[in-house]
């Protein structure tokens, strides 16, 4: 029997070509476009499932605030607090909670110099880490051994692209590679970091390096510069968990005001999606775009779906004289509805294959609009797969039942007469469906045009500096240089087609240091305000060409601006409370 409904709904689609080629057609472009969405939603919602103990990571957030007078403050708001933190809560966790089984503590991303034989580059993600970092994460050693890879100064563990870049293969344990003042050893090789984690790097050196060349701030509670992760025992109470932090900061932590620093965890599976902490490790995904490209996915499967019945229902007229003959000689209602249901679970079958190919097509327009790896073999997981099957009846069966109980219906004493017409029920149906595909398609493309108009905004808004015909280069702040800068910036100035030369520790769009600061406001009170700072040369501003507001830039004229004088920005000018007299 199935053999006949198939071989009946492959000659009733060659029969209507057209029409079968407009369904298939709009069913592929629908089907593919979710199956695109699907892999990228399912990227996303994959980020650092790739650790063992995926469901027992959390880190330690960080919330510095200002004081202001003698004040208590509220609680922190989830957006007051940052995963850039201090030193000490590292050891303050092992000592006070026995539900952590290991901390491990790395810091922000350092640039340096490396070396070895003729290969020169400056490496610009590599971090200093604890030697237990591989106790919490779980990244795939090739070579060496990940206990004891990172114990002792000076050792480093290479990722296979590092290794490979340097040495030309993995098997580099024992070898020494310069990073500016150090000789590192090569203690280990491990497999590059998934694409799917929140922090990425190319190689880790031993904590015990950066500890040598700066003790003191290992014990400094207002240092910044560490990111502090734990796994802990298997079903936590966390919530027991931080309402310890109160007493322990009041053991272990003093300053001006007891609620001005404080710190909480956060769960590694919030890390990527959900966290709303600033100066995080890597860059963050969205939950909200992930629900918008899920709805899309759905809207744009509705639309081919809806087409589909459309273009179905519409066909009826031409089959009503198959309809009436077919039951004239005996064919049941039955019979005729999975015949039907058979023509739209093949069509959709068809869409489907081809929506698959198409998926393959446009993978590396795809990889280049979201930025993303996405190897094709995602496109052949358990999950996809089934989804592959699961497809043409998910969406064929829907699509095609109403067309098919539409067309069994059919009277064939009036059908064979000629008194045969469609119902004003299934015009209605028809025009509702109608007016639904076009508001959806209407609401994409109106939602198309916001987001267009958004991003041209961003692009054409004006920055307040000028990033035209700059040239910005990153030493990584090699001490070599630092000695040199000022020989090297009157070098370059003397290049013909240089107008200009400034040194910044950063630049606007780069990470740039926090500076505490105390501010005597117009009353008397020091506020104390945790504001983000460049520091800069005399050149700088005028180099980047950014317009005063009111005063002046830094001069050489005055030597007291090398060590007593800060340019402020419209922003800290509010912030602090002072009203600005422009400069006319």
């Amino acid at each position: 029997m199935f053999r006949i409904y198939l071989k009946t709904a492959i000659r009733s689609i060659r029969k209507n070509r057209m029409n079968s080629f407009i369904n298939i057609t709009g069913l592929t472009v629908g089907i593919a476009c979710c199956m695109l969405i699907t892999l990228f939603v399912k990227d996303e919602l994959s980020y650092d499932q790739y650790n063992t103990h995926y469901n027992e990571i959390y880190r330690v957030l960080h919330a510095y605030r200002p004081a202001v007078g003698n004040a208590k403050l509220p609680p922190p708001a989830p957006s007051e607090y940052q995963v850039w933190g201090n030193a000490p809560t590292g050891p303050v966790l092992k000592d006070n909670f026995p539900e952590v089984v290991s901390v491990t503590q790395f810091t922000s991303p350092r640039t340096l110099l490396m070396e070895h034989g003729n290969s020169r580059f400056q490496e610009t993600n590599l971090l200093y880490a604890d030697a237990n970092i591989f106790d919490v994460f779980s990244w795939r050693f090739i070579s060496g051994d990940p206990k004891t890879a990172l114990a002792a100064p000076n050792a480093i563990v290479l990722t296979k692209t590092l290794a490979q870049k340097y040495f030309g293969n993995t098997n580099v344990v024992g070898q020494t590679i310069k990073a500016e003042d150090l000789v590192l050893n090569v203690t280990g090789v491990m497999e590059d970091v998934p694409s799917n984690t929140h922090f990425t790097f190319t190689g880790l050196i031993s904590m015990e390096t950066f500890k040598r060349s700066r003790p003191d701030i290992f014990s400094a509670w207002g240092y910044v510069d560490f990111y502090t992760y734990f796994r802990t025992t298997p079903n936590v109470n966390i919530a027991a968990m931080e309402a310890k932090i109160p007493g322990i900061l009041k053991q272990h932590y003093s300053d001006i005001h007891d609620d001005n620093y404080t710190f909480t965890f956060e769960p590694l599976k919030n890390a990527y999606l959900f966290s709303q902490a600033a100066r995080q490790p890597g860059a963050n995904g969205s939950i909200s775009n992930i629900v918008i490209f899920s709805l899309i996915a759905v809207f744009m499967l509705v639309i081919a779906a809806i087409n589909f019945v459309n273009l179905s229902t519409a066909r009826s007229m031409e089959r009503a004289k198959e309809i009436g003959v077919r039951k004239a000689v005996g064919a049941q209602e039955s019979t005729l509805i999975i015949q039907y249901l058979a023509e739209a679970v093949l069509l959709t079958t068809f869409a489907t294959i081809m929506a698959i190919l198409l998926c393959i097509v446009c993978l590396p327009v795809l990889r280049q609009l979201a930025d993303k790896t996405l190897p094709i073999n995602q496109m052949w997981s358990g999950e996809l797969i089934a989804l592959y099957f699961l497809t043409p009846l998910l969406v064929g069966i829907p699509a095609g039942i109403y067309p098919a109980f539409v067309l069994a219906k059919f009277k064939p004493v009036q059908v064979l007469k000629g008194r045969f017409s469609s119902s004003a029920k299934g015009l209605q149906l028809r025009r509702g469906l109608v007016v639904f595909q076009f508001t959806l398609s209407i609401a994409l493309i109106a939602s198309t045009a916001i987001v267009y108009s958004q991003l041209s905004h961003l692009q054409q808004h004006s920055l307040g500096f000028n990033n035209e015909q700059l040239l910005v280069i990153d030493y990584g702040g090699d001490e070599q240089v630092n000695r040199h800068l000022d020989a090297i910036k009157l070098r370059l100035a003397q290049q013909p087609d240089v107008k200009a030369v400034s040194i910044s520790r950063a630049v606007p769009g780069d990470k740039f240091p926090d500076g505490g600061t105390g501010i005597m406001s117009q009353v008397g009170d020091i506020a104390y305000h945790n504001i983000p700072m460049y520091e800069i040369d005399e050149d700088f501003i005028s180099t980047f060409k950014i317009p005063m507001a009111a005063g002046r830039t830094y001069s050489k004229s005055f030597p007291a601006d090398t060590a007593n004088s800060l340019v402020i920005n419209e922003a800290a000018a509010k912030l602090f409370g002072y009203a600005l007299h422009r400069t006319l």
